[in-house]
């Protein structure tokens, strides 16, 4: 007679692709007789004579099916039922108790700690079958379910990877922080909300002594508003505004961008600060689309907000973009700021606002433009709390030395 803690397999055990069922008791008779009565309907069969051994076969074969004795020593099925549901490798099996009793207080003391089904003791072959039969289709969905939970996982890290690349390849279209024409520094910062943003920001540069820069905003995030955002810098490269506009004069451009790119079928728009930047003369021109986060703070302290109030691009085809000058003088320095910066909230859902952004610029003064654009968005990150910004983060600030 094998001792309780016995476990033995039946022998077509190696067979493959057949079910198998794991039966836990410490009776051995009735263990045999029950593994007897699984055999001649085709299963494969595992046995453990008490609670403890019939985890480690559980833990080992990864059974299809459980059918655990309630009363049992050392580990009784109850106590075997809460060890598996809590152990994540092993909470999605299939256990069916088995029970002399069958009072209702009893049955739901098992279920509700972590059987699945229950089968008397006392149990007809055609109760047992259909019994077993029902746990069996109860496993193979969990197992289903379970499979494609991982290839879903297995294809999110795959998407995460190709969308990692995506923005590795955005980042490329973007102007690195330098020099850009004699006299002008530039410095900037980037952080999309997910891996991929639909803020874009660059320079186009007309000549040495006369440049273009802009910072996009396109509505929605994700895949579809980096798109977008690509297609959108592509008509603004110098050789394509020559050719479509035919002027580097922000209102004209913003007037044509405009009917180049209408509001999409899910009414996604763009909103856009374009200026040109002209040194010869001295002078600052731009035209806004929707968009009010550029500043242009002077030597003197003083800040003056470019912000116009207009409908961003592609709501109304018919829509003129107005140019707007302002002069400049050595030691200005220009800032654009996708909204994402600003509209942050704090934990209570105040927003910390264009009022605490210009405090902040004019706090910074005349300190490194590098430490005017780090800080910036530091002070950003303290008001909401964390590193994660709800929406795409695009600072570019430009100095003006001549």
């Amino acid at each position: 007679m094998p001792t309780p803690a016995a476990v033995t397999t039946s022998c077509n055990a190696a067979e493959d692709g057949v079910p198998t069922i794991l039966v836990v008791d410490d009776e051995p008779t009735a263990r045999l007789a029950l593994a007897a009565r699984l055999k001649r309907l085709g299963y494969r069969v595992i046995q453990a004579g008490d609670g403890k051994a019939g985890l480690e076969a559980l833990r080992r074969e990864r059974p299809n099916l459980t059918i655990l004795d309630w009363m049992m020593p050392e580990l009784d099925g109850p106590s075997f039922c809460e060890q598996v549901r809590h152990d994540p490798e092993l909470q999605t099996s299939q256990i069916l108790m088995m029970t002399s009793h069958d009072q209702p207080e009893q049955i739901a003391e098992g279920l509700a700690r972590g059987a699945d089904d229950f089968l008397s003791k006392a149990a007809s072959k055609y109760e047992i079958s259909a019994r077993v039969q029902a746990g069996m289709r109860a496993a193979t969905l969990v197992r289903r379910l379970k499979d494609a939970s991982e290839e879903i996982r297995q294809k999110q890290e795959a998407l995460e990877r190709e969308l990692q690349s995506a923005a590795r390849y955005v980042e490329t279209l973007l102007p690195a922080s330098g020099p850009v024409v004699p006299g002008v520094q530039m410095v900037r910062t980037y952080r999309p909300s997910l891996a991929l943003g639909g803020d874009l920001f660059n320079i186009v540069p007309w000549s040495d002594d006369f440049l273009g820069l802009y910072l996009l905003d396109a509505s929605g995030h994700g895949v579809s508003a980096a798109l977008r955002s690509s297609s959108f810098a592509t008509f603004l490269r110098r050789d394509s505004l020559l050719r479509h506009v035919g002027s580097n004069d922000p209102g004209a451009i913003l007037t044509e961008a405009n009917k180049q790119f209408p509001l999409t079928e899910n009414g996604h728009y763009f909103t856009i600060v374009f200026a040109s930047l002209d040194l010869r003369c001295h002078t600052l021109s731009y035209a806004t689309a929707g968009h009010s986060g550029a500043l242009l703070h002077r030597r003197s302290g003083a800040v003056c907000w470019m912000a116009q109030p207009n409908l961003p691009l592609g709501f109304d085809s018919f829509t003129t973009y107005v140019t707007v000058e302002l002069p400049i003088t050595p030691g200005d320095r220009l800032y654009l700021f996708s909204d994402g910066l600003y509209e942050v909230p704090d934990p209570t859902g105040e927003l910390w606002g264009q009022a605490r952004l210009d405090e902040t610029i004019r706090r910074f003064g005349e300190r490194p433009l590098t430490e005017v654009v780090a800080g910036t968005v530091a002070e950003a990150i303290r008001w909401q709390g964390h590193e994660q910004f709800p929406d795409d983060v695009a600072v570019m600030g430009l100095e003006i030395a001549v």
